[in-house]
């Protein structure tokens, strides 16, 4: 059994519009590195990065925890963090960290879990930053793709994205509040008109048949959402006009990348993406908001590096 352990997990995108909590796609815009080392006992964390690094707040630190509790492992555990996921913008960031640390830990103790099983403790570790569990992020992360979660019992389908997907996203320049997807699901409906819902329900279905027939442009034109992005949007300084120049640029479809603030807009190889780019920050500058564009493809999941 190794010693020490690094793994690297991706960025993701959850909901893609219509599948609120329930989609999520790894996308390789960025990504968070985990290394484990054992020590005599205690769980430490280190990092340069500015997070917490209290165990019980911090998502890693929530993961080791409830491992080694679960496996009754006798020791302890310093885990070193550095964040490549921007923190607070809709990348699942946390996610990336549980999922990294999820995947060293079971190769670490060559756990052999199943991958229900690894998304299942590396979602405990979102109850850190997210004040409650989801699993739409960390499924992605875990094992790449696009995957569609399923809850009690927890069951993760994953598919694999067209090649030829890709997907242009803008990260503004805000300053994201304190316990920020806390706050973005406050704004949520608390009831949702039935038409509403049959609109979300039939796109849900359309992007998932896109990713089965390995289809960009039925993907991109079912991210179609009448009931979350609707009520989040306001947050977004300029969302609309980001959306309107993604469209016109040519993007296929356009939405919040997770609670946001990143918008991200769906297209394929071929397509003009530094066009889209462009558009996307030229509708925040509407804003008078500073954005940071990425292009980017989907991602594996979590893989270790180096051990």
């Amino acid at each position: 059994m190794a010693s020490k352990i690094t793994v690297r997990a991706p960025s993701s995108t959850a909901n893609l519009g219509p599948g609120f909590d329930v989609f999520g796609l790894a996308v390789d815009a960025f990504f968070d590195e985990v290394t484990l080392t054992k020590k005599k006992s205690g769980i430490s964390i280190v990092t340069e990065d500015d997070i917490p690094t209290n165990p019980d707040n911090n998502t890693a630190g929530l993961v080791i925890k409830n491992m080694i509790k679960k496996f009754k492992i006798k020791d302890g555990i310093e885990i070193k963090i550095k964040k490549g996921v921007p923190a607070g913008f809709g990348m699942g960031s946390s996610a990336a960290s549980a999922a990294a640390t999820v995947i060293a830990f079971d190769k670490m103790y060559e756990l052999k879990l199943d991958e229900n099983m690894l998304v299942e403790f590396a979602g405990s570790g979102e109850k850190a930053s997210a004040g409650s569990i989801h699993y739409d992020n960390v499924a992605a992360s875990v094992l790449g793709g696009f995957v569609i979660v399923r809850t009690n019992p927890l069951n993760v389908i994953k598919i694999e994205p067209p090649m030829n997907l890709r997907m242009c996203i803008a990260v503004p320049k805000l300053k994201v509040p304190e316990k920020k997807t806390k706050v973005s699901r406050g704004v949520l409906p608390k009831k949702v008109r039935l038409i509403d819902s049959i609109t979300n329900l039939s796109n849900a279905a359309a992007i998932v048949a896109g990713f089965m027939k390995k289809d960009p442009k039925l993907i991109g034109d079912s991210i179609k959402d009448v009931i979350i992005e609707p009520a989040r949007q306001h947050m977004i300084p300029g969302f609309a006009k980001v959306k309107e120049n993604a469209l016109k640029a040519g993007a296929f479809g356009v939405t919040i990348s997770g609670a946001g603030p990143s918008v991200i807009a769906f297209s394929k190889s071929s397509a003009d993406l530094k066009k889209i780019s462009l558009a996307m920050s030229k509708g925040f500058a509407s804003a008078n908001t500073k954005c940071q564009t990425v292009i980017c493809k989907p991602s594996k999941g979590a893989l270790v590096i180096k051990k």
